[in-house]
């Protein structure tokens, strides 16, 4: 029997894709609203494509507020950015 693969729905795009392509953003007690590289960290998360572009849409959606019902200051928008342009320039 094949072993089944853990979906996950983008914030930005809302296309169901299987948990390892994305990337976790997390909402913890302590840190506030981190990317969680390792998808392990203990916290709320949330799940986005590794591209700028979902980021730009769940940013224009309020995908992230939605998900932690929270406000997410402009701050975080500005780290997950950086993070996933680096993240983008390893992958090439």
């Amino acid at each position: 029997m094949a072993k089944k693969i853990p979906m996950r729905q983008c914030i930005g795009c809302s296309e169901m894709k299987p948990k390892k392509e994305l990337l976790r953003i997390l909402r913890t007690e302590e840190e506030g609203i981190i990317l969680d590289a390792t998808g392990r960290k203990n916290g709320r998360g949330a799940y986005i494509c590794p591209n700028a572009a979902c980021l730009q849409k769940a940013r224009r959606s309020k995908g992230i507020e939605r998900s932690f019902k929270t406000a997410v200051p402009e701050e975080v928008y500005d780290s997950l950015t950086k993070e996933i342009e680096i993240f983008e320039a390893g992958t090439k």
